[in-house]
């Protein structure tokens, strides 16, 4: 329960950065390439871990799950974010 309570605030803290990332990221691709979105692998992965780490913060927080179904939300957001190394 203390591994989940610490995964749980690392993702509050650290969800809003990749996000802004994300969106930076976008801006800096219609300036580089003239598109925002142009479906690159590193690009879609980043979104999809983004996605994958938003799900996992609305189910801890709406529909309650805790500690083994959290967590496995929360590795699959890990295994996308070491995937996109």
């Amino acid at each position: 329960q203390t591994l989940d309570r610490i995964a749980y605030r690392t993702t509050i803290f650290a969800f809003p950065i990749f996000g802004f990332g994300v969106i930076f990221g976008a801006i800096w691709a219609e300036e580089a390439w003239g598109r925002y979105w142009g479906w690159d692998p590193k690009g879609t992965v980043s979104f999809i871990a983004w996605v994958i780490y938003a799900a996992y913060l609305h189910a801890r927080s709406t529909a309650g799950w805790r500690d083994k179904k959290a967590a496995w939300i929360n590795v699959a957001g890990f295994v996308a974010m070491v995937f996109n190394l």
